[in-house]
């Protein structure tokens, strides 16, 4: 196989953080990759995220751990508590016997960092091409490789395509055209400055305050320097899956009634980003020949198991390991890669919507929440986190 030209090339769609994830993977195992990304530069919008141990894995397998690490914050500990009356509803600490237990620790980072991270590992193979303002229009396949034509009516040729192209995928909607599945659950996100942030709240903790049909989560950025805050409620209106400018009298409306601590977050941001939800039912295919889809365009989530971005990161290690045991033949991987993600990703997505249900309880259910956890052990916590945490190279393929 040639080292250069379309004969070595994989078309990934999408330029963000699954997207660059995958075009890592793909050079790794050979290849020339070209990534079509519809807005005009390579770039991330968003605030913070959580990374936990699975994502760092993901991260040393594709060559940028150090990277990533050095912009990350690495937490002590995950502490929840019920946003009416500061009641601790659980602590889970992320030190060293974490890092023992998992191998890596627990993280958070702004959302531009991880992507930086990526771009910049990509940036130095000297393999990964991006071209920029080009939107994925339809497909077509044949025995040797996919054709690509974009809004211009410009036709991009490879071996095989990643559809990393999000939550509103166009190769998900040629392939297989479902609804998302809007949740009426409205987010909020602001990044703040360390000197506006309350000092009885700067804790360097993943940190999450319950609440009657809301919650609010914050934690610290960039070296302590920023603060994430982020927001939920459910929404009294229709709601259209989107990101608007978020307005601070509609926050405020819906967080009557909860604790003066807590409270506080949401009198902070001078402006915010409003995010409409929604995911979309589960799918047991999304590989199709030469093309398969990644990330979000294969599962999209909510928010509430933060893994998101993990799942994407875990997506692409596991796609160029499938690549790796079939000798480079596409149709193969893409199987073995499906089947070795869906139920996994599946279960995240499900597992969401009831850890929304979880945080958002009121009444008796508010009072059941509160009882979860109580005299739980470290080692019982991160029992229970196996499944999630536990993932790594060595083990994310089928058996």
């Amino acid at each position: 196989m040639s080292d250069t030209g379309s004969t070595s090339q994989v078309l990934v769609a999408g330029g963000g953080i699954g997207g660059l994830a995958a075009a890592l993977a793909l050079v790794r195992q050979g290849f020339h990759v070209k990534v079509l990304e519809q807005a005009a530069e390579i770039g991330e919008i968003g605030a913070g995220i959580q990374l936990g141990p699975n994502a760092f894995h993901a991260f040393d397998a594709l060559g940028v751990g150090d990277k990533t690490r050095s912009r990350a914050v690495f937490t002590d500990y995950m502490v929840m508590h019920d946003a009416l009356d500061e009641y601790q509803v659980g602590k889970i600490p992320t030190g060293e016997a974490f890092r023992q237990r998992f191998g890596n620790p627990y993280a958070v980072i702004h959302r531009v960092d991880v992507h930086l991270s990526l771009l910049e590992g990509a940036q130095e193979t000297g393999k990964v091409e991006f071209l920029t303002s080009t939107r994925m229009e339809r497909v077509e396949q044949d025995d040797s490789g996919v054709t690509v034509y974009d809004q211009h009516g410009q036709a991009h040729r490879g071996l095989a395509l990643i559809g990393a192209d999000g939550v509103r995928s166009v190769l998900r909607q040629q392939y297989v055209n479902d609804p998302p599945r809007i949740t009426g659950h409205v987010v909020y996100r602001s990044v703040i400055d360390k000197k506006d942030f309350p000092v009885d709240l700067q804790w360097n903790a993943a940190s999450i305050w319950v609440g009657p049909n809301c919650h609010l989560v914050h934690y610290p950025l960039r070296g302590g320097e920023q603060y994430n805050v982020v927001v939920t409620f459910h929404s009294r209106k229709p709601e259209e899956w989107g990101v608007t400018e978020g307005s601070a009298e509609e926050v405020q409306s819906y967080f009557q009634g909860i604790c003066p601590k807590a409270r506080q977050l949401i009198d902070l941001p001078k402006s915010w980003k409003r995010w409409a939800t929604a995911d979309r039912e589960p799918i047991g295919q999304w590989s199709f020949g030469r093309a398969t889809l990644l990330g979000d365009a294969a599962h999209p989530t909510t928010q509430y198991m933060a893994q998101g971005a993990c799942m994407a990161l875990e997506d692409a290690v596991t796609l160029g390991e499938a690549l790796r045991v079939n000798g480079n033949d596409f149709v193969k991987a893409f199987d073995l890669y499906q089947r070795s993600r869906v139920a996994r990703t599946a279960r995240i997505v499900l597992s969401g919507r009831e850890m929304g249900r979880l945080y958002h309880a009121k009444g008796v259910e508010r009072l059941v929440r509160n009882d979860l956890w109580k005299g739980r052990t470290p080692e019982r916590f991160y029992d229970a986190m196996e499944w999630l945490y536990g993932w790594n190279v060595g083990n994310c393929l089928a058996k």
